[in-house]
């Protein structure tokens, strides 16, 4: 397959949104991460998404609509809490997870009886869903299991060849996936951290459940509600160790060797003896989010082997690292206090 590179013109963006009436794969930017979208209503296509990733078809998707309304054919109901999160945070990087109706197809739910939408705030997106005409099916746009791209470079380096088009937005604001919420469960859950962070949400409705699998493997048997639950996520081909303590520095500088580095606070770095890259600074939580999937590529650029990370803390926006660093690091975790 022959990929086109679009650019944000008027005229690739209609184009973009041809190809996807019609059926296509195209990649898009968002203020998370880029995605691969499809027409959400059409099975055929989404069942392409899967296998342009080689994505496990039980993973569900997201759909994405570019108008609040868009949202009422496609679920069942829609709550109260549902309209105070939208007013809340919509458009952004928040995904609601309610029933879906009987226009959402098996291939875009991962055969679940429920739906997650989201409405991003990029314009890039938003016109594309408009000149596509209906909502979009978009996981992350990378090959399944592999760091999320932030960049059409990366989408590049993955799906090439693959897919009927990537447009090109620039670099993403945020980073990582939306935060993901079910709402239909009784008390709100969070199935996934992301740009919301759990304390805004519970800003707007009070209690809010963590799902154990957010900062946890999922347990054997277990069906996964929301993308990033299931499988070993984000991980680049070097082989990841989260390690959890203060002695970080001293530890890595010990464990020197060929193919050894460090994923690492931009502060760690000068006092490091091997190779690193840093996903930002100590005190800012969101420049790690915005960083950290483009570190993870470096990572593999610079042909590192074992790579040691710095374990973030798990409240607000760090939550969200964290659960891209563990699944990164396939759940390996070393505490050295």
């Amino acid at each position: 397959m022959q990929t086109k590179m679009l650019t944000s013109s008027r005229e690739d963006i209609q184009e973009a949104g041809t190809l996807l009436r019609q059926g296509g794969l195209v990649a898009i930017p968002t203020e998370t991460v880029y995605g691969l979208a499809a027409n959400a209503l059409m099975g055929e296509a989404v069942a392409r998404i899967f296998e342009a990733k080689g994505r496990p078809q039980d993973n569900p998707l997201i759909v994405h609509i570019a108008a609040f309304e868009d949202i009422q054919p496609l679920v069942s109901e829609i709550p109260g809490q549902a309209r105070a999160l939208a007013e809340a945070f919509w458009p952004g990087p928040l995904t609601m997870v309610l029933p879906k109706s009987g226009q959402i197809p098996r291939e875009t739910s991962g055969g679940l009886a429920t739906v997650g939408i989201r409405f991003p705030s990029h314009p890039v997106a938003a016109a594309v869903i408009r000149a596509a005409g209906t909502p979009l099916a978009a996981p992350s746009a990378n090959l399944s299991g592999s760091p999320s791209p932030t960049t059409a470079r990366h989408v590049k380096q993955d799906l090439w060849g693959r897919i009927d088009a990537i447009v090109d937005g620039g670099s993403c604001q945020v980073g990582v996936e939306s935060t993901v919420i079910t709402l239909a469960e009784g008390t709100p859950k969070l199935l996934r951290p992301g740009g919301i962070t759990l304390e805004q949400l519970e800003s707007v409705l009070g209690k809010v459940e963590v799902d154990h699998a957010v900062l946890h493997r999922l347990e054997d048997g277990a069906k996964a509600s929301s993308p990033g639950m299931k499988y070993k996520h984000y991980a680049p081909k070097a082989r990841v160790i989260l390690v959890k303590g203060a002695g970080y520095v001293e530890y890595v500088n010990s464990h020197a060797g060929k193919g050894v580095a460090a994923l690492c606070y931009q502060e760690d770095g000068p006092l490091l003896h091997i190779p690193y890259v840093s996903f930002g600074a100590a005190d800012d939580d969101s420049s790690q989010a915005q960083k950290l999937f483009d570190a993870l590529r470096r990572l593999d650029e610079e042909g590192a082997a074992v790579v040691y990370a710095r374990c973030p803390h798990t409240d607000g926006m760090g939550m969200a690292v964290y659960n891209r660093l563990i699944r990164a690091a396939g759940f390996e975790v070393l505490s050295i206090d």
